[in-house]
Order: C-alpha cells, then structure tokens, then sequence
C-alpha cells in the first residue's frame, strides 16, 4: 500500500525538527511529541481537601495574631548588689575569767568583769635584759587589775585598750582568745628595774593541749573563714575608684604573709591552726566593716556543720559490709 500524504506529514515533521530536538531540553522534547501524536500528558495529582492548614509562624518578638504589633517585654528587674561576707562576731564574754597565755605557752592574761567595767590581770613574759638566755616575766600593775578602756569595735570585734600601763597595749578579742598589739612605738616592751624586755604582740590564747582534739573544726572552719576574706577583697575592689585599686590588691597578697608571721609562734599551730583560724576571722570582719556592713548580723559563719547521727542498727542487717545496711544475710 502507498503511504498516503496525510500519513508522511509527522514523519516529515519529525525528519525537520530532529536537530532541534535534540538540543532542546528534555521537557521541551517531550511536549513536542505529545503535541505531534495526539499524546494527552496525565493531570497533575490534587492535593486532598479538608487538611488543615499550618498556622502562620509567629512575629518576632513575641506579637500575637499576625500584623499585630508585638507586646512589650516584661523588663527584668536589675541584680540583686553584692553584699559583704559577715561572720559571727565574737563577745568578750566568751573569754571572761579563761586563763589565756600568749602563743599558748607563756604569761597570763586574764579578763574579769566589776559591774560594767572590763580589767584584766597580765603578766608579761620576756628575756632578760642582762642575759637574753635568761626568761622573765613582768606582772602589769604590780599584780593588780589592769583598767581596760572600751573602744567599741573599729574593725568589727569588741576593742580594748590598756593605754595607762606600764607597757600599753591593745586588746582585740577573737572567739576563745585575744589578739594583742602594743600601743608604744615598737613590739618591745622594756622594764629596766626588772631587767626584762618582753614583746607580748601576739595571740593569747588556750595551751595546745585543749586544741589538739578540734584539729578538724578548725581546719573546716577556717576553709569558710578564707572564702569570707576573698570574697570581701572582691567586693572592695569592685567598689573601690581606679586609683585605689592597687592598695587593696597589695593588702589582700600580703594577707598570707602577714598571717604566717603572726601565727608562727603560737604552740604547736602546725597541728591544730587555731590561731591560723581566728586571724582569718577577725580579718574577714574588719572587712566587712569597712565595706559598711552590720557585723551585728552575720550573714555566713565559719562554723562547721553538725555531723548526721549514725542510723540505729537494724537487726539481721550487717552495717560493716559494703553497701551500708543493704546486705542482707542469706
């Protein structure tokens, strides 16, 4: 059968338009084929009806409904300042009518209360004048009470001052003992008709015996003591002006050294650190107070905390085993 002219058109029109074809893109192609044959392409697939739509995204900033302008934010109240570290402050009463001796080991000294008047009774301890390898001791006032002058509490602890004695001193009272200073121009005090010389600058304080079994309160105590004193370091420097800065930070690294120097003497410090203690303390107060705070109300303390009571043992559990009470024999 002869092919009709109808039937070579798509042929002819496919012999002209090949070189197009095959530099056209693929989708092109394929829509002049459709085209040329009568090709119906399948419908694009109809998203189902009745889902629900996604609501719109939120506006920055946390507005509401869209086009809405967005609420304001709730101002956040400032920091909190900070405040100084505040240990508990020790009373004289505390070391009233107790038997202190300076470093634990030499002198007395001995505060007793008439009425509202604070004496004390001190006997200073030295070397003699003549023969310094030669110890001896000085009693102030002849053995008679010594009138004490309360200065209140300039750096936080209760102050008294001995200015009318023979060797004028300073009284600063810690818990469980008094730190001593002498007013004079030097540490030294010397009693020519004694043939003594003594320099009673120190702690005065219990002998080592009675501080030995609270090595580990102490130790623990003076952890809180050392964090009071940085902390109130920190504090004076975050307030204090530019130029002031420098003295503060030369203080607070002389601390250490200062505290070693004054603690070396006492008794048998290495083993339980009682003075150690109650320098840091009376350190982290006089901090306090020159930061302004009410040393009356303590904020922290440097008390260790009370150990938890030992649960009853219960029978038929064995408390020795690994594991606490929850071995259970079999």
């Amino acid at each position: 059968m002869r092919p009709t002219r109808s039937s070579l058109l798509p042929v002819l029109a496919l012999a002209v338009a090949a070189p197009a074809l095959l530099a056209a893109p693929p989708a092109q192609a394929q829509n002049f084929f459709e085209r040329l044959f009568g090709i119906k392409p399948e419908r694009p697939p109809v998203p189902p009806r009745g889902l629900p739509e996604a609501p719109p995204a939120p506006l920055p900033g946390g507005g509401g409904e869209p086009g809405q302008a967005p609420a304001p934010e709730t101002p956040r109240a400032p920091p909190a300042p900070a405040r100084p570290v505040v240990l508990k402050a020790p009373s004289e009463e505390g070391v009233i009518g107790q038997d202190l001796q300076l470093n634990g080991m030499s002198g007395s000294l001995k505060l007793e209360r008439t009425g509202t008047a604070v004496t004390a009774r001190i006997t200073l301890p030295g070397t003699k004048i003549s023969q310094p390898a030669e110890s001896c001791t000085v009693p102030l006032g002849a053995g008679s009470p010594v009138t004490l002058n309360p200065e209140g509490k300039p750096e936080g602890v209760p102050r008294y001052e001995a200015a009318g004695a023979e060797c004028p001193l300073r009284l600063d009272v810690t818990e469980g003992g008094i730190l001593v200073s002498t007013l004079g121009s030097g540490p030294v005090c010397t009693f020519s008709a004694a043939d003594c010389a003594t320099t009673p600058t120190g702690l005065w304080g219990p002998a080592p015996a009675t501080l030995l079994p609270r090595a580990s309160e102490f130790d623990t105590a003076r952890g809180a003591a050392d964090k009071a004193v940085r902390d109130n370091y920190k504090l004076m420097t975050q307030r204090a002006r530019r130029e002031d800065v420098r003295p503060i930070v030369t203080e607070q690294a002389a601390f250490s050294a200062d505290r070693e120097q004054f603690c070396r003497s006492y008794a048998r410090e290495g083993t339980h650190g009682f003075c150690h203690l109650r320098f840091t303390e009376n350190r982290a107060l006089a901090l306090a107070t020159r930061l302004g705070a009410n040393t009356a109300v303590p904020t922290a303390t440097a008390a260790p905390r009370s150990r938890p009571r030992p649960k009853p043992a219960v029978e038929g559990l064995n408390p020795d085993a690994a594991g606490g009470g929850d071995n259970v024999p079999e």
